[in-house]
């Protein structure tokens, strides 16, 4: 990165984090765009260049990496142990104080219909792409994969419901053991998809 692309995501950084501090001291529906710029320190009109909503403050597109480490997993690797190794991946890369900003992200997300709403269209691209890529990896047509990335992303979304009303439990432990009693069951093969007619 230049030395003008890091300032750049520096400052972003810097907006949601005093964001996500304000919407957990005085909640979400009561901080305004004006008091996140006093906050970082910017004009308001640089918290609308980066995050052109209130909703984007929380919503954040951080799975380019997930799917990074998942399109490098082992070719050996099932579809759910595919997905435990890129969890493991992407969770390590990341400090303390990421995994907690996620969490706050996440709980925001669950709490505040508008930032839930704004949040649907990322999550089905990010499953999206996540079975395309799964289905990549099997050799198969992506409809073959539905139903297993289904099932992954269930046990996924059940693990985020728990750590975002406790954020003190060990998210990505609970994600590691919840996917490894998946991936026993994920033995068989992928389908076949028939072709109608």
């Amino acid at each position: 990165m230049s030395l003008r692309e890091r300032k750049k995501a520096r400052t972003r950084a810097l907006i949601q984090r005093e964001a996500l501090r304000l919407f957990r001291d005085q909640g979400y529906a009561a901080t305004t765009v004006e008091q996140v710029a006093e906050a970082a320190e910017v004009a308001p009109s640089t918290v609308f260049r980066y995050f052109p909503t209130k909703e984007d403050l929380v919503v954040i597109d951080e799975d380019q990496d997930f799917l990074d480490a998942l399109r490098d997993a082992p070719a050996e690797l099932g579809p759910v142990g595919a997905v435990r190794h890129a969890m493991r991946v992407w969770t390590a890369a990341q400090s303390a104080d990421e995994l907690a900003e996620g969490v706050e992200r996440e709980r925001l997300m669950l709490t505040v219909p508008e930032v839930w709403a704004s949040s649907l269209k990322s999550i089905t691209g990010s499953v999206t792409a996540m079975q395309e890529l799964l289905a990549r990896r099997a050799g198969v047509p992506m409809e073959a994969m539905r139903n297993r990335t289904g099932a992954i992303v269930g046990v996924i979304f059940a693990v985020w419901l728990t750590w975002s009303s406790s954020p003190g439990s060990d998210g990505p432990a609970e994600l590691d053991r919840a996917l490894a009693e998946l991936e026993v069951l994920d033995t068989a093969p992928a389908p076949q998809v028939r072709n109608a007619g």
